[in-house]
């Protein structure tokens, strides 16, 4: 039997999972200002080889995988809701039960 979440539990994880949004967005608001700078360095000064693409392609890589740890790969959306519906369950066959 899967132990209940408590409510409290349950309000840490969607804390959690907020915080974890939150951070993401930050770090994609930050590789995009600083890769919009790098490029605009690199447009003043010539515009010579594009040099701006590797930093740009390595931290994206970084992104791309922080991206999928905090929106895919940490509870599918589908475990979410089978998770709810065992919730739900218990918490009627608890009511069931004084």
């Amino acid at each position: 039997m899967a132990d209940k979440m408590s409510e409290e539990q349950i309000y840490g994880e969607a804390k959690k999972r907020v915080e974890e949004k939150r951070r993401f967005r930050t770090h994609a608001i930050v590789y995009a200002v600083i890769n919009a700078f790098l490029a605009l360095i690199w447009w003043l000064t010539g515009a010579g080889f594009p040099w701006f693409v590797f930093p740009l392609g390595g931290w994206g890589i970084g992104l791309l995988f922080h991206g999928l740890g905090v929106y895919v790969l940490s509870g599918r959306q589908e475990d979410r809701r089978a998770i709810e519906r065992e919730a739900e369950e218990i918490r009627r066959s608890e009511s069931r039960y004084p």
